[in-house]
């Protein structure tokens, strides 16, 4: 069983970069998806979460109107699209497997370990001029 986030690098802030997240041995159209981030010397926090039923989505107010989740559960996978991005997305940025029955977005600290399924290793992403 593994989660695999992917897609990080370097980008200019305004620019744009897409996160993919694919599950291995783990079939991902049972789980809600959430996107997390840390920064060095922050906690983690929640980023964004689709939901199992009907895709619902939900942001951090810090990325509202800027990303955007989505998941194509024929594939397996779920995808983080980031435009307009600012330094301060600077971060690894993890999927996870959440609760089906709700969304969180908040500082993981806040959140019951139970909530979380599997953890994704985590991608860089660099917003810098």
């Amino acid at each position: 069983v593994q989660l695999q986030a992917s897609g990080g690098g370097s980008v200019r802030p305004g620019g744009s970069l897409t996160l993919s997240c694919e599950g291995s041995g783990l079939s991902l159209k049972y789980w809600a998806i959430g996107w997390f981030r840390q920064a060095p010397g922050k906690e983690r926090e929640g980023v964004s979460c689709i939901s199992v039923s009907d895709g619902s989505t939900y942001y951090s107010d810090s990325v509202k109107g800027r990303f955007t989740a989505s998941r194509d559960n024929a594939k397996n996978a779920a995808y983080l699209q980031m435009d307009s991005v600012k330094p301060d997305d600077t971060a690894v940025y993890y999927c996870a497997t959440v609760n089906p029955a709700m969304c969180i977005v908040a500082p993981t600290t806040e959140i019951p370990d139970e909530y979380f399924g599997s953890w994704g290793q985590g991608t860089l992403v660099t917003v810098s001029s």
